[in-house]
């Protein structure tokens, strides 16, 4: 028997690739595949709905009434309150990638971790995981003389602006700088007297075709520029990254958790 698995946001970009990879590793058993009413795929087998073999599961907006080992979620927000519903009944850990999230829905997530274990990651990938570390390390270096700045691109389908990821990178520098988050972050720059203001992060959004994901950092200060920069080049990244998380995340103690602790990474 493989982890049971519950997949909510599965007839997405991501939670389709989730599936797939899912039913490829022969690692998990997919217990429910759950997605919004109304989605065009809704009622048909979830495996072949994801580009893959049929698994006899079908693409549902129902909940299961019974148990899994572990559930990710990479839906939209009003998902959420349902989702940490039907972990807390059935005693399921939870993988959330669901980004755009409430000030309340964090302090919700927090409340649930007291009971089960939850691993929370604006982005699931390896390695802009190692970015988010990255940054706050490089801030920190480099000191207050280097002139921050953030550009995050993503598909023109995405419907929060700035991205999770880019607000993590934000939030981490801020931490290693000093900073106060989110105050520090001006949204973009328009009108005649728009010069940076010192001690403060720009952030920047595009929204173009069908771009993965791409996360600049640039550290600048008259006679050099220091860029970190990560790009998606397909979604599987994420997909394999959430995968991962939820075999680390099964039987674990409950808490909050992050991708750092999956990886292992300390200081």
């Amino acid at each position: 028997m493989g982890i049971g698995l519950v997949i909510i946001g599965a007839g997405g970009r991501v939670g389709r690739r989730i599936l797939a990879l899912a039913i490829e590793s022969d690692q998990f058993e997919i217990g429910a595949a759950i997605e919004r009413l109304g989605h065009p795929d809704m009622g048909k087998d979830a495996g072949l709905a994801a580009g893959s073999k049929p698994i006899d599961v079908v693409l549902t907006h129902t909940y299961p009434t019974g148990a899994a080992d572990v559930a990710i979620d990479f839906s939209q927000p009003e998902a959420f309150e349902e989702t940490i519903d039907y972990c807390l009944k059935n005693g399921v850990a939870l993988v959330s990638g669901t980004t755009g999230l409430s000030d309340a829905q964090r302090a919700q997530m927090k409340t649930a971790s007291g009971k089960i274990p939850v691993l929370y990651a604006t982005n699931m990938s390896v390695g802009m995981n190692v970015l988010f570390w990255l940054v706050g390390k490089v801030a920190s270096a480099l000191g207050p003389d280097y002139d921050i700045e953030i550009v995050e691109q993503h598909h023109r389908f995405k419907k929060d602006a700035p991205s999770g990821s880019a607000l993590t990178l934000a939030e981490n520098i801020c931490t290693s700088a000093g900073l106060d988050f989110p105050e520090a972050l001006t949204h973009g720059r328009s009108g005649k007297d728009a010069l940076r203001q010192k001690g403060t992060i720009g952030m920047h959004a595009v929204r173009a075709g069908d771009i993965t994901g791409v996360h600049s950092v640039i550290f600048g200060t008259p006679g050099e520029t220091v860029t970190l920069n990560h790009t998606a080049s397909n979604r599987d990244t994420f997909a394999r990254g959430a995968l991962r998380a939820a075999e680390w995340l099964v039987g674990k103690e409950p808490g909050l958790y992050s991708m750092a602790d999956v990886l292992g990474r300390q200081g």
